[in-house]
């Protein structure tokens, strides 16, 4: 049971639910194993405690839970309709339901049945894959959550930004922890970059023995419950080879912000003679490994990213991108390492776009490539993400696809090192840490 005491707010989720609250469609909150779904459903049921809702119209169930390990739609059916107070408005939270067969014949008919606002968190995407989708099209809103943002990491960590003078009169931001320490900005980033966001961490502290066990944790059960047992399931049997699915996953995890081809996985995993196809080596069809990678990402652990034409304004089909949902997995999985930091900022940008609202995907203009556009109703911007622009061939590098694009929208360059200047030609360069902290482009 989640102590109350200790949650921490995640607004940014919070205030989405509280959007759609009494509204007919099941509130469905996605997202990797261990990101706070269960606290934000506990959130919900406070706000709901403070707006007046009596306990008895509240009914909570957690199926990681052995109370209900045996339940199928029919006995779960029953039991809510049992604890179902007539002549109340109900709110129902289901915590991590896809774990019951069939669960959404279940939800549907709660939804037909009774007065009732629905609530359910899940660690697959299967649960709203297209099978799931039509079943409930256009009953259900996808709330999509992720691990902590560098704002959230300072919050869950008890760390607190305060402007400071220096002997000159200049202002600068510093971070203090709840003892009275003070860390200058990139310190804490720095233990940001290397612990990631699990909201976890913040309960055993930016201990790295203790960090790495949690995450080791999180990532056995992402494999073992939301790929290898879902998979059973199903019924498919498609992901049978746990090894080979570490392998392409320490693959992934060391190629962020590559260009990848299916293809190129297996060609390299085979030269590297890591796989083995039945008694002789080969290498597993392009059809076996997107299998896998599917699954990984159906599970939250990694995301793909299309390849946009700017000039053609059309998706192109080759050679997408993968990023690792949470920076600290990464380096449970590689270990602790300084080594291409470049990617490493870039995965985290990557997912602070995301849950500022925005599509996002690679730029590609002739032979050049943008990081990132990001795009959401009538708002666009061009990102670019490099460790410094304190090298003039590092600026001419970075500056120069972005140049190549003649619209009006916004183009920013994030760096850990800006240089001296805060613009070129119009393209902002934005320190990285900054921008995190600003909440907004």
């Amino acid at each position: 049971m989640i102590d109350t005491h200790e949650l921490k707010k995640r607004d940014l989720y919070l205030n989405k639910i509280i959007a759609f609250q009494d509204t007919e469609p099941v509130k469905v909150i996605t997202g990797i194993r261990r990101c706070g779904k269960s606290s934000l459903l506990k959130l919900m049921t406070l706000h709901l405690k403070e707006m007046g809702i009596s306990d008895d119209q509240i009914l909570e169930m957690n199926f990681e839970s052995y109370s209900f390990r045996n339940m199928n739609s029919d006995s779960f059916y029953e039991y809510v309709k049992q604890h179902i107070i007539l002549d109340k408005r109900m709110y129902l939270f289901f915590d991590e339901v896809q774990r019951v067969t069939d669960w959404e014949d279940a939800v549907n008919a709660f939804r037909v049945d009774f007065n009732c606002d629905i609530y359910v968190t899940g660690s697959n995407a299967y649960m709203l894959s297209s099978e799931y989708a039509t079943y409930l099209s256009g009953r259900c809103i996808e709330i999509k959550m992720l691990p902590l943002s560098f704002s959230e990491f300072l919050t869950f960590h008890d760390f607190e930004i305060k402007e400071t003078k220096s002997a000159l009169g200049n202002t600068r931001k510093q971070i203090f922890d709840k003892s009275g320490y003070h860390y200058e900005l990139r310190e804490v980033f720095d233990a940001y970059m290397r612990f990631g966001g699990m909201p976890g961490i913040a309960d055993v502290g930016l201990d790295q023995e203790k960090a790495l066990m949690l995450l080791e944790g999180i990532y056995s059960t992402v494999i073992m419950r939301d790929i290898l047992e879902r998979e059973n399931r199903r019924g498919q049997k498609r992901i049978t080879d746990p090894v080979l699915l570490k392998k392409i996953i320490m693959f992934l995890a060391d190629n962020i912000g590559s260009n990848i081809s299916v293809s190129s996985i297996g060609n390299v995993l085979t030269n590297e003679g890591l796989l083995e196809d039945g008694k002789r080596k080969g290498t597993p069809s392009a059809h076996t490994v997107q299998a896998y990678i599917n699954a990984l990402l159906e599970s939250y652990f990694f995301y793909d990213i299309k390849r946009f034409d700017i000039k053609g304004k059309e998706f192109l089909r080759t050679l997408g991108k993968y990023y690792i949902v949470d920076i600290g997995l990464r380096n449970y999985l590689l270990g602790f390492r300084d080594r291409d930091t470049g990617h490493a900022i870039e995965n985290v940008v990557y997912f602070e776009l995301l849950r500022r609202g925005y599509d996002v995907s690679i730029g590609k203009i002739d032979n050049s490539e943008v990081d990132f556009i990001a795009t959401k109703a009538d708002d666009k911007i061009y990102v670019q993400v490099t460790e410094s622009m304190t090298s003039e061939d590092v600026r001419k590098r970075e500056l120069a696809p972005l140049q190549k694009i003649n619209d009006n929208y916004e183009k920013i360059i994030l760096s850990l090192d800006t240089g001296m200047d805060s613009s070129y030609d119009g393209i902002k360069s934005v320190n990285l840490i900054d921008w995190l902290l600003s909440g907004n482009i």
